[in-house]
């Protein structure tokens, strides 16, 4: 897909952001988010040029959205982020005094904490396809994505734990797999196996890889780990 360009042959806007935040490795969740903020800032000051605009906009547009459109204090937060984002680092701008209450403060909140009673009720209402999906991120303490997208080789049943390639933040960690999920586990990845090897006969099977792995190992895509 080639990148979207404006009259002189140039790369738009939101696509030189985009090109800049993935130079820098940020998470496509944080990538997806700050462009969706910096074109809505665009769009509030009627489509004007962000580099024509300064802090009195920035600062009518986060008020826009705490007073007029009552977003949560999280959403004000990472929308300030974004604009902070694309003027200190994109621009390379300094930007003037900010009203510190553009930042909102996150009140204070009773975490929800289900009983085991309610978390067997609730695993048991999941439908069968998501349901390993489910217990994982329970017995794990999994993010939905890290489930998602766990691979073989990050499943170690010998010492009972699982590796998080990057996770939240760029970061690896480790975390235990519950001794229940074994036996289902096994199954299912015997299961996926055997399907892994009729797409490869097939001449499919492959998977996507991060960082230009695919040329510098050109059979891990389709490697069974």
């Amino acid at each position: 897909m080639q990148p979207q360009t404006n009259a002189s042959g140039k790369p738009k806007l939101l696509e030189q952001v985009r090109t800049f935040m993935r130079a820098r490795r940020y998470s496509l969740r944080t990538e997806q988010a700050y462009l969706d903020w910096i074109r809505r800032f665009i769009l509030f000051h009627g489509k004007r040029h962000p580099r024509d605009l300064g802090e009195t906009e920035i600062t009518d547009f986060l008020t826009n959205l705490a007073a007029q459109q009552h977003v949560a204090a999280s959403t004000q937060n990472q929308a300030l982020s974004a604009l902070l984002f694309l003027y200190q680092q994109f621009f390379e701008r300094k930007l003037g005094r900010l009203d510190p209450a553009l930042r909102a403060t996150r009140p204070p909140r009773v975490p929800v904490v289900l009983t085991r009673v309610e978390v067997r009720t609730l695993l048991a209402h999941v439908a069968p396809s998501y349901r390993l999906i489910a217990d994982l991120v329970y017995g794990s303490g999994l993010r939905l994505l890290e489930a998602l997208r766990l691979r073989v080789k990050d499943i170690d049943f010998g010492y009972g734990r699982i590796i998080v390639r990057d996770g939240k933040g760029m970061k690896d960690r480790v975390t235990m797999l519950p001794g229940r999920l074994r036996r289902p586990l096994r199954e299912h990845l015997e299961h996926v196996r055997l399907m892994h090897e009729r797409d490869r006969a097939l001449a499919f099977g492959s998977v996507y890889l991060p960082d230009a792995l695919n040329r510098k190992y050109p059979n891990a895509a389709r490697s069974w780990i």
